[in-house]
């Protein structure tokens, strides 16, 4: 046999077994000692027992081995086997252990090439002192191996048996003491058990055998057999509680203390069985629960119970003494305690600075999706809804609130006092909201309920515009869906430091300062129009999503949708001078961006983790399932519509509901006319939307439907032909007139043919953006293109608007070319309407940042020189004042702060000189809220400026006018500036951590900032995913505006490494997915237009 190296031979399975036990392989007694007839031998290593035990040979009557493996006494079986020469026996070897070597552990000192290596028993052979290697006979040398030479260690060497060695070399006639069949099967059993034991063990995974287990990393095995913190098998593996036992009521007391920063409570929560079960499985997160008991149905006692805690699903189960019986209540009693969160989930703890400059603190809660499980135990599902009494312990200087009203307020000791508050309607777990801390409000009565508006002290007068606004849309919902207002009170409180823009709690909103602080000297038009459309969406969830809510996440847009479509329907229906449907066009734009990547997903989409569940709050939820509401409305008639979602609210009240439900609810309306269901099925399973091609030939219009998908080409792309949408096709012509101008066409086909009743000289598709599709007029761009230079007001603005977007989003699917969407936008000199200016812009600053991220300075430049063609006539006529509508308003305040960043005309001097008196007067000069902004980021390019910015932002109490320092100090070009902006937001100093997706996605904007931008972001990814949580809207963001600007491989590579190098939830968020879709198409963007660009722009 040849190998290469060493040259060595195959061992008996004795001398594996031996060398198992190198003590063992002595000469019987330890160093060479010599023991008496009849002595056992030695006790060898555990393993050498596994497989042999003593024995006494018949013939010597001496102590030997048995063995499974030979069956005899092993000194007989060397005697009469071996045949070993008596020099060998009697050699001084076995004298002292260190002498036996072994050739096969021994390193080979000559390696021999494999084409040198010969099989030669003798190499392997134990070299013994005074044995010279040829000393043997042949014979001898055929049972020569390590392992028979091995075996002689065992034999006694006493004076008396090396006198008789001659006869057994002699007598061969002597029997060995052979096992009985019977011990033979018995060992053959113990053998199989044995490696059976060692190859389980072996198998098993290493962290079976560590003190922490394989919660994380053997997820199949937890799955099968799930273990409690206390090494006791928990009853449930699934993520989604049992449906054994379903909530009524919770009774909830609390006593958040605001000087040790902890909190304690107490829940008994009153629980009905639906199956015959022992356990109670609920949720918890972070609680530290002291005592837990059970009570039946007209029980006095508690019982005690064992309670399980499995803090990989945040779950938590009461195994009950006995069996539970179907149809009885039983109240689960627990006791906990915890510390007031330092994130922005669940109860947790906020600092600000008060009208002296004293730290203060602020407890306010923030349930949704998960975190209602980390205030008090609970069934956190949104479907299993459930009525709750609160009671909250409190310093009787401040303010608690909560869902319902007020009851009563007892003292307690020492100014603690007890607020008990009214039991709410039956509602979801995240509903649930409580606030401690020093607040003042003023109110407003209607119909029967009292709207209040709370904040902290300093900011009380800021409060008056969200208080009437919040009045007249209550009134306007009440009216719309002709359901009342359900609570006697509704609050809405002003948070100092929150993360989301706000949160639409029953009875109790929560809002971050800037979405509903509205101060009349530095807010502006736009601020103006963010607090109206926040309050108007959260209070629309009042009935979509908190009186009907989504049975469970993968519907979130039954909230999120609805709420976002009502927010903009209620705002023009309220507030028409506002112009909110400018707004709402730009969103949907924004929105089909993000679903045109192959990374997008349904509307309505399977989850279960909850890093899933975070990331289902994103613009689909939002404003594709705004989008295909608006779509819906405009397609049945805003009457058919109406009486629809009636039907919805009224059948699902205080429930919750599924998709499927709202297109029932809808078809009951429709009465069999239209199929709603089977229209609006198509457009939320199918992820993406629809590319309508439109050809005219004579009076026919041939239309074709596609997915429109910026194809990347990833290993699993699959074609998209199986496709296909229910598309209501709106269109007009040149020969609209103002009774008859709209028409509908319902395409569920691959393809159809319209027939007109005349040639027209041109058709407009998707009639003001009401559509969620995109349109590709093949030959007839050239006709639109004339009618936009010829007479562009013969379309809308949002229909000018739209097909800017569409015709940008084609040359970048490769579908038309570049140059023709530049062509468009040339009518844009003679255009003064906010939608098409505000998304030509947009888009032409996408493909500026690409040029200058790139390195391509002066093909940027020759962009911007574009820009300022187009513009620059819109920018001269802008003044620097207030004076205006709130539209014309808002379009000044964007051709300004763009003119200032980028340094176009005239803006910058103005900005200056503006900027210089203000700091002189040390901030008390009035500016133009509208212009803060130009005006702040002009300041910010000097080091001055900058420095006294960020000291005029530690001492406003407006939060408009901070939000406005905030962006101008992010985009200063100074790095060492950027750095301590970004580090000082995540840590919480001088700027909040609220602000720092914004941050960095300001300084993301930047040539100097957006490699920086990313650096921090890895630097401190697990900083950041502790503060927002993974999958969170923040988290989503961050990633998103960190990678946005990259269009290099090696940045898509250094992206997919960094995400790679995390954690396997990081690596697989959806967020992350799309980031590397949107650098790969900034790489095909380049490479199909750069060559162009240079040639013709």
């Amino acid at each position: 046999m040849k190998s290469g190296g060493c040259v060595s031979s195959s061992s008996s399975p004795l001398v594996l077994l031996l060398r198992s036990s190198r003590q063992g392989f002595a000469v019987g007694a330890a160093g060479g000692a010599r023991q008496e007839d009849g002595a056992v031998p030695q006790r060898a290593s555990p393993v050498f027992y596994l497989f042999c035990w003593p024995c006494s040979c018949s013939t010597c009557h001496g102590w030997g081995w048995s063995c499974v493996l030979t069956g005899c006494c092993l000194c007989k079986w060397l005697r009469y086997q071996i045949q070993l020469p008596r020099n060998m026996i009697e050699n001084s070897m076995f004298e002292e252990e260190p002498d036996v070597v072994d050739l096969a552990k021994e390193p080979c000192l000559h390696p021999l090439e494999p084409d040198e290596v010969e099989y030669e028993p003798r190499s392997s052979r134990l070299l013994v002192r005074g044995l010279g290697e040829h000393e043997m006979d042949d014979d001898e040398e055929d049972y020569e191996s390590s392992a028979k030479l091995l075996g002689m260690s065992f034999i006694n060497r006493s004076s008396g048996l090396r006198n008789n060695m001659a006869g057994y070399r002699q007598s061969p006639d002597g029997s060995c003491s052979v096992p009985s069949t019977r011990t033979m099967v018995v060992c053959t059993v113990v053998l199989v058990i044995a490696i059976s034991v060692i190859m389980v063990i072996y198998l098993l995974p290493k962290c079976t055998f560590t003190k922490e287990g394989c919660h994380k990393k053997n997820r199949t095995m937890e799955l099968i057999y799930p273990l409690a913190t206390n090494g006791k098998l928990f009853p449930w593996a699934k993520m989604r509680l049992p449906s054994d036992v379903v909530p009524l009521h919770y009774d909830l007391e609390l006593q958040p203390n605001l000087t040790t920063l902890k909190f304690s409570g107490s829940v008994k929560i009153v629980v009905n069985v639906l199956q015959v079960t022992r356990k109670i499985v609920l949720h918890s997160s972070g609680l530290n629960i002291t005592k837990a008991s059970l009570t039946s149905t007209g029980g006095s006692q508690a019982k005690p119970v064992e309670l399980l805690e499995y803090p990989l699903h945040d779950q938590i189960a009461v195994m009950a003494p006995e069996a539970l019986l179907v149809g009885q209540n039983y109240t689960v009693n627990i006791e906990y305690s915890s510390n007031l969160s330092d994130t922005y989930y669940g109860f947790y703890k906020i600092s600000y600075k008060d009208e002296n400059s004293k730290q203060r603190w602020f407890a306010a809660t923030q349930f949704e999706p998960l975190a209602a499980r980390s205030a008090f135990p609970c069934f956190d599902e949104p479907a299993l809804k459930a009525t709750f009494l609160i009671k909250i312990k409190r310093d009787e200087k401040l303010t608690a609130l909560s869902n319902m009203p007020k009851k009563a307020t007892t003292p307690v000791t020492n100014g603690i006092v007890q607020d008990e508050f009214f039991v709410s309607l039956k509602m979801s777990t995240y509903l649930v909201a409580f606030v401690v801390a020093d607040l003042k409000n003023i109110s407003k009565e209607t119909n029967g309920s009292l709207v209040s508006v709370y904040a902290i002290p300093q900011h009380i007068n800021q409060v008056e515009y969200a208080l009437n606004t919040a009045v007249k849309l209550l009134e306007f919902y009440q009216k719309y869906f002709l359901i009342n207002y359900p609570l006697e009170k509704l609050d809405l409180v002003a948070i100092p430091d929150f993360q989301s823009g706000a949160m639409e709690n029953w009875g109790l909103v929560t809002f971050r300062e800037t979405t509903l602080l509205y101060d009349s000297k530095t807010s502006s038009a736009r601020d103006k129009k963010l607090i109206t459309a926040v309050i108007a969406h959260e209070l629309a969830h009042q009935w979509f999503g908190n009186l009907v809510t989504m049975e469970w996440w993968n519907d979130l847009w039954l909230n999120e949708g609805f709420a976002t479509f009502m927010e903009y329907f209620a705002m023009e229906e309220i507030f028409p001078e506002l112009h909110s449907d400018e707004d709402f066009l730009n969103l949907i734009f924004k929105a089909m961006m993000k679903d045109s990547m192959n990374s997008s997903h349904p509307v309505s989409s399977a989850v279960q983790s909850s890093e899933q569940i975070e990331e289902m709050f994103d613009a689909l939820s939002y404003i594709k399932g705004a989008s295909l509401l608006l779509m819906l409305k405009h397609y049945l008639t805003k009457d058919v519509f109406q009486a629809g979602i009636e039907v919805y609210l009224h059948n699902h009240d205080y429930r919750s509901a599924q998709s499927d439900d709202l297109w029932d609810s809808m078809n009951e309306i429709t009465n069999g006319t239209l199929d709603v269901k089977k229209l609006m099925k198509t457009w939320i399973l199918n992820k993406g939307f629809p590319l309508v091609t439109v050809v005219r030939t004579g009076k026919n219009i041939s239309i074709q439907q596609e997915k429109f998908l910026y194809r990347v080409e990833p290993e699993n792309w699959t074609s998209d032909a199986s496709y296909l949408w229910h598309i209501p096709l709106t269109y007009m012509t040149n020969r609209c007139n103002f009774t008859h101008c709209i028409n509908a066409y319902l395409l569920d086909q691959k393809s159809a043919v319209i027939e007109l009743p005349e040639e027209v000289e041109w058709i407009k598709f998707n009639v003001d953006m009401n559509g969620y599709y995109i349109v590709h007029y093949a030959e007839d761009w050239k006709t639109l293109i004339d009618l936009l230079k010829k007479n562009h007001t013969a379309l809308s603005a949002k229909d000018r608007a739209n097909l800017i977007n569409n015709i940008f989003n084609l040359a970048s699917l490769g579908k038309e070319p570049l140059e023709k969407a530049f062509e468009l936008i040339d009518y844009l000199t003679e255009e003064s309407s906010t939608a098409p200016l505000t998304q030509a812009l947009f888009q032409l600053s996408l493909i500026y940042n690409l040029l200058e991220k790139k390195g391509e300075q002066q093909l940027a430049a020759r962009v911007m020189y574009r820009i300022e063609y187009l513009l620059g006539n819109k920018i001269d006529q802008q003044h620097w004042t207030d004076n205006g509508t709130l539209s014309e308003r808002e379009l000044r305040s964007i051709l300004l702060a763009f003119a200032c960043t980028h340094g176009i005309r005239q803006c910058r001097t103005a900005a200056t000189e503006m900027f210089e008196k203000w700091m002189k007067s040390n901030g008390t000069m009035s500016l133009p809220s509208d212009l803060m902004k130009a005006i702040f980021i002009t300041g910010a390019k000097t080091n001055e400026g900058w420095e006294f910015l960020l000291k005029m932002y530690s001492s406003s109490v407006s939060e408009a006018e901070k939000s406005k320092m905030i962006e101008a100090l992010a985009s200063t070009e100074d790095v060492r500036k950027l750095i301590w902006l970004m580090q000082n937001s995540l840590e919480g100093e001088v700027i909040r951590a609220q602000e720092l997706s914004h941050i960095v996605a300001t300084v993301s904007q930047s040539l100097p900032g957006y490699l920086l931008a990313w650096d921090f972001v890895k630097e401190n990814w697990e900083k950041l995913t502790r503060k927002f949580h993974l999958g969170s809207y923040t988290i989503q963001n961050i990633i998103s505006s960190s990678t946005s600007q990259f269009a290099t491989r090696a940045h898509l590579l250094e992206v997919k490494t960094f995400f790679e190098s995390k954690s396997e939830e990081s690596s697989k968020l959806r967020c992350v997915k799309e980031a590397l879709d949107t650098i790969q198409l900034n790489i095909q963007w380049m490479e199909r237009n750069l060559a162009k660009l240079q040639k013709w722009l």
